[in-house]
Formats: C-alpha cells, structure tokens, sequence
C-alpha cells in the first residue's frame, strides 16, 4: 500500500467524514490538505481539522466563484478572517481566476485580480503557499503570483496551454493532478509535461469525474490520480507515490512521518 496525500479536498462538503476519512486512511492516504473557499467553509475546514489533527490540514481561501454574492465589506471579513486566522493554516486556498463567461456576468476580472492580489498578499506576507484555481485565467494568475513575489504556489487541475506551464515550471510553482488525469485531455498534456519534483496529488473531492460512468469523488480515490499519473508517465507507481508525497510534505510543511 501507497501512502499518499490528497493535497486539495473540500472536506466541509462532504456527507459522512468520518467514515470517509476512516476509508481514506484504509487506502493509504496519511494527510489531506482541506481548503476553504468563503467564510463559512473557512471556519468548518478549521474545525475539521481541528477534531482530526496530524490527518486533516487546513487552507483557508476565498474562491472567486463566492465573488459574485459579496459585497466590498464583506470580501474586507472574509479576508481579515483569513489573515486572523493564518497561523493555523498551512496555505491560502482555494484562490484564484476564474474567466468563464457565466462567472464573469457576477464577478468581473478587475474584482478578481484586486481580490487575488490581496489575498497572495496575505499568503506572502506569512511565508503560506497559495493554492490556485485559474480555469481560462492561467497567465494572468501566474503574473500575479510573479508580481507579488511568491515562493510558492500551486496551480491545482492545471488545463491550461503547453507555453504557461513551462513559465509556470521555470517559475518554481507546482501543478496538482486530479482523476481527471484518467480522461481529460488538457489535464493528461500538463500532467505529462510536468517534472516529476514539481507535481502533487489531489482529487477536489467531492467533485463527479468520469465519462461514461461517473461518480463523485472522495480523499481515497487520490488513488486513481496516481494511477492515472504514473500511467501517463511511465513511472512505477512506487517511485511516484514516494516523490509527490515528498513534495506535498516540503511543499506544504506538513507535520507527517513517512
């Protein structure tokens, strides 16, 4: 058996955690990165971590998704929610761009880059990785990240063009893989192109992946990414489940004994 890490889950969403977290740990996976995306998720995701420590961390965010529903004082909470709360997290997460049309009607990209700055601002000025949804929005959430100067960040279920991800790689920033990486073209081209140090795991549970037959996802079927991974890579799945969990270990600075 792996062990393995699910570097992005939003755990707050999922229905019977325990016993989805009791069959995660049956599956090998030893730690989950838990991310927030508003306020209410923020403080559910410390909570769980909270009631599972050495098991669940937690990344608090603001998702540009929730933009759209907040007025200016309100982005102001969430994000002094965020920074009171810094010291408990191991990253800011999720955050992000997000330029698909229907998004764009509720939350333009002026109001997103503003709160995006602000909220790498935050993950910079605590030394925090920042966690990174940037669907259609790729070059212009990696210029951030360069403009605020950040260390470290990870762009999760990369999709974006061949010319953004070697910028991104060049950079020093990671890409996370999904199941996804078993049928999604996009993401198969990044997972393939990306060196094996500078790739995570993840499955963004409890989204429904899948083609012909779909399900919805939970921590354990981080499985399925590395299968899917090494398959696309040509690694044995040891060598890859011993690299990517090294590097969710360093990358996030999680208190895990392998």
């Amino acid at each position: 058996m792996y062990e393995l890490i699910d570097t992005h889950a939003h755990l707050d969403e999922l229905k019977n955690l325990d016993l989805v977290l009791e069959e995660a740990k049956k599956a090998g996976v030893i730690a989950i990165v838990a991310v927030g995306s508003n306020h209410q998720s923020n403080i559910k995701t410390l909570e769980i971590s909270q009631k599972h420590r050495r098991f669940v961390y937690p990344a608090l965010g603001l998702h540009p998704w929730e933009l759209g529903n907040l007025g200016a004082s309100e982005i102001d909470d969430n994000l002094r929610f965020i920074e009171q709360n810094i010291a408990s997290a191991v990253a800011v997460g999720e955050i992000g761009l997000d330029y698909d049309k229907r998004l764009l009607k509720a939350a333009s990209k002026e109001l997103q880059k503003e709160v995006l700055g602000r909220l790498l601002n935050i993950a910079r000025k605590y030394a925090k990785p920042a966690v990174i949804h940037s669907r259609y929005a790729w070059k212009d959430a990696l210029h951030l990240i360069q403009d605020v100067g950040m260390d470290k960040a990870v762009f999760h279920w990369f999709t974006g063009f061949s010319s953004v991800l070697k910028d991104i790689i060049e950079g020093g920033y990671f890409i996370s893989a999904t199941p996804a990486a078993e049928y999604h073209e996009e993401h198969r081209r990044a997972v393939r192109e990306t060196p094996l140090d500078k790739l995570l795991l993840e499955t963004d549970c409890p989204v429904t992946y899948g083609r012909e037959s779909k399900y919805e996802s939970k921590p354990s079927d981080v499985m399925r990414s590395l299968k899917a991974v090494a398959q696309l890579k040509g690694l044995d799945e040891t060598t890859l489940a011993e690299q990517t969990t090294r590097n969710a270990i360093n990358f996030f600075g999680l208190h895990v004994a392998i």
